[in-house]
């Protein structure tokens, strides 16, 4: 189920969304002050691609500073249209299980520093 629910999220949008936050980090990372918000960015994509499988372990205390940065001006707006997306997926039985990854999407946009993808 982990490799068919990946090529059907890759085909179906994964793609077009992982490259824009490749994109919106290799933008991010033009400058200097940007490079460690850039990063986040290009985790998050990496999770865009091929979410099923993968597991999010959030560390909240390992940058508490540049989390709440990232909080206060781009983690409430990702986690929550994730969060939207999570929950009219799981409207529907057949969506449940792409709920279920937007969910996981929600929490690295919301508290990507110090996050390990595994």
């Amino acid at each position: 189920m982990k490799t068919l629910g990946n090529i059907i999220w890759f085909l179906f949008g994964g793609l077009i969304m992982g490259l824009l936050f490749f994109v919106v980090g290799a933008l991010w990372c033009l400058t200097i002050i940007g490079i460690p918000f850039g990063l986040q960015l290009f985790k998050i994509g990496v999770l865009c691609l091929w979410p099923f499988g993968s597991q999010i372990e959030i560390n909240f205390s390992a940058h508490p500073l540049a989390n709440i940065l990232w909080i206060i001006f781009f983690g409430i707006e990702l986690s929550f249209g994730c969060l939207v997306l999570c929950a009219l997926f799981c409207i529907t039985i057949v969506g449940i299980p792409f709920g279920l990854q937007w969910f996981k999407l929600a929490q690295l946009a919301l508290l990507p520093f110090g996050a390990e993808l595994r």
